[in-house]
């Protein structure tokens, strides 16, 4: 499954760390789509000098649901989320339920630099040939219309 669409979010104090860590493997995503939340979407094109980056909203203004929906739509194989375990965030439910939804849609998470690198440098980021387990929810659909 070589990826070809991340989406990319940092919280206030993570935002520099992500958009240094992009930067400094800009090479080995000039080839992917990339999706990211308002400010830090703003930081990326800026830094990186691409006017393709899909920007959605800020999060707290709705943009971790929007990647939420684009990763249950299949349009996002790889969510990279800096968050600051330091800092209480006013928009925590909608962080939970973006986490909640990768897992959910078996996509794969980097919560920090150290799992961004291991995934970013993974054989699979460019074999085609590898496709991961999508979920069949067909049993959980059918079950719930029952009621």
């Amino acid at each position: 499954m070589a990826v070809k669409s991340v989406a990319l979010v940092a919280h206030d104090n993570k935002k520099k760390e992500l958009v240094d860590w992009v930067a400094a493997n800009n090479t080995r995503f000039a080839n992917l789509k990339l999706y990211a939340s308002g400010t830090t979407g703003k930081l990326l094109s800026k830094s990186l000098n691409r006017s393709d980056i899909h920007c959605l909203l800020s999060g707290p203004l709705g943009g971790d649901q929007q990647i939420g929906a684009k990763i249950a739509e299949g349009e996002i194989d790889l969510l990279v989320f800096f968050w600051d375990p330091l800092e209480p965030q006013p928009h925590d439910p909608d962080i939970k339920a973006l986490l909640r939804i990768a897992a959910l849609w078996n996509i794969p998470v980097a919560c920090n630099r150290a799992t961004a690198e291991f995934i970013l440098t993974s054989a699979y980021m460019t074999d085609d040939q590898h496709r991961p387990t999508k979920p069949d929810f067909s049993e959980y659909t059918e079950r719930q219309v029952g009621h």
